[in-house]
């Protein structure tokens, strides 16, 4: 790619894969810097080796978009295998076959196994019967491929898909694009149905400034009753405070001297009765005298230990 090329000359292909002709190594490269693109060589063995103008970068991106896109839809089939007793349980042999029709379902094989132990070598036929009404079960989704046949002690049959394993993917995309449109059909709908139907709705801003007007309309008249009542409580305060000015004066005297002279007999009572003299107490009784206590005789002394002589 570009100066790595070290041939004299070479045979140059244009971005679109026009044929431009055998040119020389520096000529091609001044083509590929004035288009901002890369000289790449893609056919070395040729003679002369063929270049081709391109952008490398976006070259590589497009082929690993390319290699993932082939992985993804590649089929890798894979073996299953089930294993059967020859006296399976009923229940037993339904969990198998619908095993089996999974598997063969999403593309892969399955290979059927049947068991024999002791004596039951002895009756190949019944393995081979329920083999045989194993592939009639499973008859709807896959198809025999290798015939019933004893392996040692062992009977196997291989039943293949009857779609491959990129069909089957296939489906199966589909059928989840299916349910997923579905669901967003489902949650349109209930959309569509919980919307509310604004076509025919008186407009918000005309509701709004009808109860704009009819809130000050309300307001206005809560502050009219509101100033009546004040002014006739002034009206009322007013008249009292008049009729208490125009009262006469002279009953309002008469009263209070009523009530001096009513006072007065009291304070003369108390007078007199503290101008009254008072009655001499009674003489208190002289006071005996108590007799002199007897005199506490003297205690007899304990007698004194007479001093020892000395020897």
């Amino acid at each position: 790619m570009n100066e790595r090329i070290r041939v004299p000359e070479v045979r140059l292909v244009g971005p679109a894969g026009e044929q431009v002709g055998i040119v020389r190594i520096e000529d091609a490269l001044r083509l590929a810097a004035e288009a901002d693109l890369d000289l790449v060589e893609v056919a070395p063995q040729a003679k002369p080796p063929v270049c081709k103008l391109m952008d490398f970068g976006k070259y590589k991106y497009e082929a690993a978009v390319k290699a993932r896109e082939a992985r993804k839809n590649q089929t890798n089939t894979v073996l299953k295998e089930i294993r059967f007793r020859l006296k399976i349980d009923k229940h037993d042999y339904e969990t198998k076959r619908g095993h089996a029709l999974r598997f063969l379902g999403a593309g892969d094989k399955v290979k059927a196994m049947i068991q024999f132990r002791g004596r039951e070598q002895q009756r190949p036929e019944m393995g081979i019967r329920l083999l045989q009404r194993f592939a009639e079960d499973v008859a709807e989704v896959g198809v025999v491929e290798s015939a019933p046949r004893i392996d040692g002690r062992n009977m196997v049959m291989v039943v293949g898909p009857l779609k491959n394993k990129a069909e089957a993917k296939a489906e199966a995309r589909r059928a989840a694009q299916r349910a997923e449109s579905l669901a967003q059909n489902e949650a349109k709908a209930r959309t569509e149905a919980e919307r509310v139907d604004t076509d025919n709705a008186t407009p918000l801003s005309n509701n709004l400034g009808e109860q704009l007007a009819e809130a000050l309309k309300q307001s206005e008249a809560a502050q009219a009753e509101v100033v009546e009542t004040e002014a006739v409580e002034a009206e009322a305060i007013e008249t009292e405070v008049a009729e208490a000015a125009e009262a006469p004066v002279e009953e309002t005297v008469a009263e209070e001297t009523a009530v001096v002279e009513t006072v007065a007999p009291v304070e003369e009572a108390v007078v007199v009765e503290e101008s009254a003299p008072k009655p001499a107490a009674a003489p208190k009784p002289a006071a005996t005298p108590r007799p002199a206590a007897p005199k506490a005789a003297p205690k007899p002394g304990a007698p004194k230990p007479s001093a020892r002589k000395a020897n």
